[in-house]
């Protein structure tokens, strides 16, 4: 476990006990820092022989609107409480160039694109969102948990051809009070409706994460990089 330094995003690095031939890049949600996930790493149960590495980066800091111009580790801006009206876009765009310049890290390590997933909850599942439809790059796989779509408008004009065919694992909890979930539906009819391909669960929570859906994702990060 490391934290690493250089021109690219801090991040919370899980290195693999045997050789690296996989990485998983995943997104924190608002508020909140690398450090987030890395206790579910163990409990995805991932053979070692996949040689996983998991890169959890840091968001920039930044003032955030609807929490009074307070100062925290964000992806974006968030101006509104209403979903439609609250998207900071060019935010957006920065953090999700910002992630991209740490799958060309990992492709220049040595490790293909199409061993690479890329996850994120909440605001760090929009970014891996709005970057997997756009990226020219072969993923592995796409996790967007308990988030949404931005810019769903965009999407017919914007969308790349590369993962079309990437499975994306959407999960988000019925109780959410932060993103509720007919939010996260339509964000997944969106991107059907786009071509790609969309596998929806949804578990009795708020906006949080649950052992089922754990138990889930490991089997689906076990298909996808196996």
């Amino acid at each position: 476990m490391s934290d690493t330094h250089s021109d690219l995003l801090p991040c919370v690095n899980v290195e693999p006990t045997s050789e690296h031939k996989a990485t998983v890049i995943w997104l924190h949600g608002l508020g909140a820092d690398g450090h987030d996930f890395e206790p579910i790493v163990p409990e995805l149960k991932l053979p070692t022989d996949l040689g996983v590495k998991f890169i959890f980066p840091h968001a920039p800091v930044m003032p955030v609107t609807i929490n009074g111009g307070y100062q925290m580790r964000a992806w974006y801006d968030i101006r509104d409480a209403d979903l439609a009206n609250r998207e900071d876009k060019d935010g957006v765009r920065k953090s999700a160039a910002l992630v991209e310049q740490l799958i060309d890290a990992e492709q220049a390590a040595g490790i293909p694109s199409d061993k690479i997933v890329l996850a994120g909850f909440s605001q760090g599942g929009a970014i891996a969102l709005h970057l997997s439809t756009r990226i020219q790059h072969k993923l592995a796989g796409i996790v967007a948990l308990s988030t949404y779509l931005t810019m769903p408008e965009n999407l017919a004009d914007e969308k790349s051809p590369a993962n079309i065919d990437t499975p994306i694992f959407m999960a988000h909890g019925s109780q959410d009070p932060v993103v509720p979930m007919q939010r996260g539906q339509y964000s997944a009819k969106v991107l059907e409706e786009n071509g790609f391909s969309v596998s929806w669960q949804d578990y009795p929570m708020a906006h949080a994460v649950c052992l089922e859906e754990i138990q889930a994702l490991g089997q689906y990060l076990n298909k996808v990089l196996g």
